[in-house]
């Protein structure tokens, strides 16, 4: 096996961070069975966040379409570098990635996610995940799919094509996935994506979650291929850092 590590102080990978309107939309009402919640605010709209924008070598990011509907770009998202750990703080839910990592064939993408205070920014549980597939980035083309963990013990499975698909539905719980003891304690996921043959699949925490045969994520409406770009996913008014963000030729 022949394993990539990609680390942010090279220019050389990419986050994949989206989230808005598709994230916001369908990610970010799962209720936390453990957690207690605080009040919500009247409306969860995307903050801009103050120095926003992208200071890690080669990676770009794009936000999601209805974030960027309501004005928002990657400059009202951050994202930094610090030794080799990723600090993703969002603003609009939004997908990082750099170009130069593309994956095909048969392979794993994966990286370790920590959300060092839970619901730090937001008065629900939102996700942060993996991105596979990416087609056309940065374009009204966009297509990939991600795989995310929510802090509750939930998880997403959705796509891009480019219009949002979803795959698990608005979510599903799963007993791998980690749940803080409550808002403002840490919680941290580690995050798969498989490519395998005919087999697309996640896994969280070292368990599968999802597995979907590849004609159930590519085709009209959905990918292009699994073959493409990787990266993260956080969704809007989420703070966390990536670490171990590696891809694993099978």
């Amino acid at each position: 096996m022949k394993t990539k590590v990609l680390k942010a102080s090279i220019p050389v990978i990419t986050a994949v961070v989206l989230c808005s309107a598709g994230f916001l939309l369908v990610e970010a009402h799962a209720a936390s069975p453990r957690a207690a919640t605080p009040t919500p605010k009247a409306q969860d709209q995307s903050r801009a966040i103050a120095n926003g924008g992208i200071s890690v070598a080669g990676w770009q990011g794009q936000v999601d379409a209805a974030e960027a509907g309501r004005g928002m770009s990657v400059n009202d998202a951050k994202l930094t570098e610090d030794n080799g750990v990723l600090h993703v703080t969002t603003g609009p839910a939004i997908t990082y990635w750099d170009p130069k990592n593309v994956a095909s064939g048969d392979y794993t993408v994966k990286a370790t996610f920590d959300e060092p205070k839970f619901m730090n920014l937001n008065s629900h549980p939102h996700p942060y995940g993996i991105v596979i597939a990416g087609n056309d980035m940065g374009t009204p083309q966009a297509t990939y799919l991600y795989c995310a963990a929510y802090g509750n013990g939930t998880f997403i499975v959705r796509g891009m094509g480019p219009q949002p698909f979803q795959m698990n539905g608005r979510g599903a719980a799963a007993p791998s996935v980690h749940k803080a003891e409550a808002p403002g304690s840490p919680v941290t996921q580690e995050i798969a994506m498989t490519v395998s043959g005919d087999k697309v699949s996640c896994s969280i925490n070292g368990t599968e979650v999802a597995s979907y045969p590849k004609s159930e994520v590519v085709g009209a409406g959905k990918l292009k291929s699994t073959d493409g770009v990787y990266g993260i996913r956080f969704a809007h008014n989420t703070e966390g850092t990536v670490t171990g963000f590696t891809m694993t030729k099978q």
